[in-house]
């Protein structure tokens, strides 16, 4: 494959940032191999500096409902920035997008926007904790909600555990106050809650996890801990920076039919600008600034041009058959990929919702990390870079997921289809050696 100018600029880059990336996972670390510089994206395609197309399946890690640079956005993004970049004041565009949030997601009675899926995380994290007085947070292992130090944390020896730090530069002492338990393991939420349940302050969860890889709520699971959480009186955060206007108009909440006490979002509201949003109950909002004792601030905070490109998304999103296409696409993918992983008897999990998928190289179904940590990263690894030989761009990472937009094509399903029995029998030759 040609990837002289990618590799001469990722030369160059590891001289200006840590490891030549400004996020991790784009320095192609768990796959190998060199990172593609992206320099276009149209519709369901982005292209490289090498000249190389790929139909996109990652879509600035879910954003991108619409596709890469889709017209209305972008004229929409041009008129914004035409009248300023910037005003650090209140702009009549925060009341549209927050009347289109507010009108898909009832629960959101109001909300506050800010500049980042972590900055909304962690923004309802702090507001819980003052509302219930209480300092412990619960978590689910597996499951991200941004880079605060109060989520980076990662279960212990135990199967229920104080937290221990997952970065460098946490300190112990905050990691011990999140608690962590198996994501799906509705026992262990509920010992947890018997032996803490008067100093925990909230739950928070994706409702669909899906930053370790696509793993589903098992039946009931969702309701169970929206119930235990209550019985103690302890908030329900649903992190839906992923699931949001993703997996439904009104996100996981809306496809499960369950009510959270506080929602993050993240850069889809934005159509992949950066911008986040976290907001709930009215009780529970009246807390912050300038209503309440919480503080929260931000000067690109109900940024005009996120604003305005966020309002665009929404309506188109809002529109007869939006979600009913990419359902369907998604299903077709989910079934050529399906035949194929059948036919040559590879073991792997294939999980869908909506125009979210993700696939594991494991025999076994896939719960939880401990499950998902069973499945085999090298084969992903060579499944990645054979699809990427044949122009099919998937997440450099055998734990993230992918995802369909409204600007692909039948005959985009149907050539990742067909790039995808060809690249499975390059899996079967690494399974081997």
């Amino acid at each position: 494959m040609n990837d002289a100018r990618s590799r001469r600029l990722f030369a160059t880059a590891q001289d200006l940032f840590p490891g030549g990336v400004n996020s991790p996972v784009r320095a192609f670390k768990s796959v190998g191999g060199t990172p593609r510089f992206l320099v276009r994206g149209e519709g369901a395609r982005v292209y490289d500096v090498d000249g190389r197309e790929y139909i996109d399946y990652v879509g600035s890690w879910g954003p991108l409902i619409l596709g890469h640079a889709d017209v209305e956005v972008t004229s929409a993004i041009q008129r914004a920035a035409a009248s300023g970049s910037s005003f650090g004041a209140p702009n009549p565009a925060e009341i549209e997008l927050g009347r289109a949030i507010r009108s898909a997601m009832p629960s959101m009675q109001l909300m506050r926007f800010v500049s980042s899926g972590t900055e909304a995380c962690m923004s309802a994290l702090r507001l819980a904790r003052a509302f219930t007085g209480r300092e412990l947070i619960v978590k689910f292992d597996g499951c991200y909600h941004g880079h605060a130090d109060a989520v980076l944390v990662n279960a212990g020896s135990g199967a229920l555990t104080l937290g221990v730090p997952s970065s460098a530069g946490v300190p112990a002492s905050l990691a011990a106050l999140t608690v962590v338990v198996p994501y799906n393991d509705i026992a262990a939420l509920e010992r947890v809650f018997k032996d803490h349940h008067d100093t925990i302050a909230c739950i928070t969860i994706e409702p669909i996890a899906a930053n370790m890889g696509l793993v589903l709520p098992q039946p009931g699971f969702l309701p169970a801990v929206v119930d235990i959480a209550h019985r103690h009186g302890a908030l329900v955060i649903f992190d839906e920076v992923i699931t949001g206007f993703r997996v439904a108009h009104g996100g996981a909440q809306s496809l499960y039919g369950i009510t959270p006490d506080l929602t993050c979002l993240g850069k889809i509201i934005g159509a992949g600008l950066p911008v986040g949003a976290f907001g709930g109950r009215a009780d529970i909002m009246r807390r912050l600034a300038p209503l309440g004792d919480v503080y929260q601030a931000g000067t690109l905070s109900g940024n005009p041009i996120a604003m305005a490109a966020g309002v665009s998304q929404l309506r188109r999103l809002a529109q007869p058959g939006a979600y009913e296409r990419l359902e369907s696409l998604g299903a077709a993918l989910e079934a050529g990929l399906r035949a194929l992983l059948h036919a040559r008897e590879i073991p792997a999990q294939l999980n869908r919702v909506g125009s979210i998928f993700g696939l594991f190289f494991n025999g076994q179904p896939v719960l939880d990390l401990a499950c998902v940590m069973r499945s085999d990263a090298k084969r992903y690894a060579a499944f990645f870079h054979a699809m990427l030989e044949r122009g099919v761009y998937l997440a450099p990472s055998a734990f993230e997921v992918g995802f369909i937009s409204l600007a692909h094509s039948p005959a985009d399903i149907d050539d990742t289809i067909a790039a995808a029995g060809q690249s499975l029998g390059v899996t079967a030759v690494a399974a081997r050696s």
